[in-house]
């Protein structure tokens, strides 16, 4: 008899038993095994216990504070965690970005957009940036990328540098496979979160955290950038040739390796051909 898969288990760490008792509640109800935990010390022990596959963690606990939950967290192993705060700081959520918190949401939330949340950290945890522009030059969207002493393997969620394998968050991974992808293109922060995150709007300052850690594990000087470049007015772009195990893989881009900018603006000028030919080419004055 076929054994059903065992369901992905969220740990909710909150000291508030009402806000606790809602989100458990509502992911519940989505199908996730929900464990709880009201303090720092709670949760550490159920992790251990049954390791979550996302923790869903309050940033204000006492005692023990939502950041060192996370860190200590982080300490046993890579797990996605997203943050929940009262705070509207910007300095408290971009503390909570910089010690490995994936996606972060400001109390008061919405329940249904906790559980959007949630499924889209575990969905990218598992397939990576989306499709669209997640290729290189001659590279399908599951080979392995080499560049700049950087190797970077999108189905075993595996990347190295000179041989040592790098420990990066769900959206840190993210974020270097799609611009590991697209050397030389300079990418607005707006473009990166839409790609990356899959996300129309949000805090920009997401971005900034995220490139900030990212070069604190891939440049050899993270204070003057080799590789991960900013540029002034628009936002980054990754400068670096290819190794050369990719070197046979340069060759013109396919239509689907362009920059996302480009492929709106084409798929554009294909449906009005695409309506030129089905009205048989008769475009404007003509007699027929």
């Amino acid at each position: 008899m076929q054994q059903n898969p065992s369901p992905t288990r969220v740990l909710v760490v909150d000291d508030d038993p009402t806000v606790a008792e809602v989100v458990a509640g509502y992911l519940g109800r989505a199908g996730f095994a929900v464990d709880r935990a009201a303090d720092g010390p709670g949760a550490l022990a159920s992790a251990a216990a049954r390791r979550p596959d996302l923790v869903v963690l309050d940033l204000m606990l006492p005692g023990m504070d939502g950041l060192e939950v996370c860190r200590a967290l982080r300490d046993k192993g890579p797990v996605p965690v997203i943050m929940l705060t009262a705070r509207g700081d910007e300095e408290d959520r971009i503390l909570g970005l910089e010690i490995g918190a994936d996606d972060y949401v400001t109390k008061p939330f919405s329940p249904r957009e906790l559980v959007l949340r949630v499924e889209s950290v575990l969905r990218r945890g598992r397939t990576g940036p989306r499709a669209p522009g997640s290729s290189g030059p001659g590279q399908g969207p599951g080979d392995v990328t080499h560049r700049a002493g950087i190797a970077l393997d999108p189905l075993a969620r595996r990347a190295t540098r000179d041989g040592r394998e790098l420990a990066l968050t769900v959206r840190e991974f993210d974020l270097l496979a799609f611009l590991l992808r697209h050397p030389g293109v300079a990418f607005t922060r707006e473009e990166l979160m839409r790609e990356v995150w899959g996300w129309d709007f949000g805090d920009l300052s997401t971005v900034t955290v995220h490139v900030r850690r990212l070069r604190g594990k891939v440049e050899d000087d993270p204070g003057a950038p080799r590789l991960i470049q900013t540029v002034w007015g628009i936002g980054y772009r990754f400068d670096a040739p290819p190794d050369a195990a990719d070197e046979g893989r340069r060759n013109e881009r396919r239509p689907d390796e362009r920059r996302p900018d480009e492929r709106r603006r084409d798929e554009g000028r294909q449906d009005v051909g695409d309506d030129a030919g089905r009205d048989g080419g008769r475009g404007p004055g003509s007699d027929a």
